[in-house]
């Protein structure tokens, strides 16, 4: 099983989770988040962490091709 399967697979049931319990979406992405944050920054700088959610927050549009794609 791959990395990004058992993160789905948790990622899905935290969500139905707290939907269930009459939580929003959001609360719980924004915990896992911090989550996720903390943990790279057991292993990896500040700057290379801050770093890799600019990257992501750059190019989380689903309409935009990523700047190294070609046409």
């Amino acid at each position: 099983m791959s990395a990004t399967e058992i993160a789905t697979r948790h990622f899905t049931a935290a969500i139905a989770e707290a939907e269930a319990a009459g939580q929003g979406a959001d609360g719980v992405c924004r915990a896992l988040l911090g989550l996720i944050v903390s943990k790279y920054l057991e292993s990896r700088s500040v700057a290379d962490v801050q770093s890799e959610l600019r990257f992501v927050a750059d190019n989380c549009d689903p309409d935009t091709d990523f700047t190294f794609m070609r046409p």
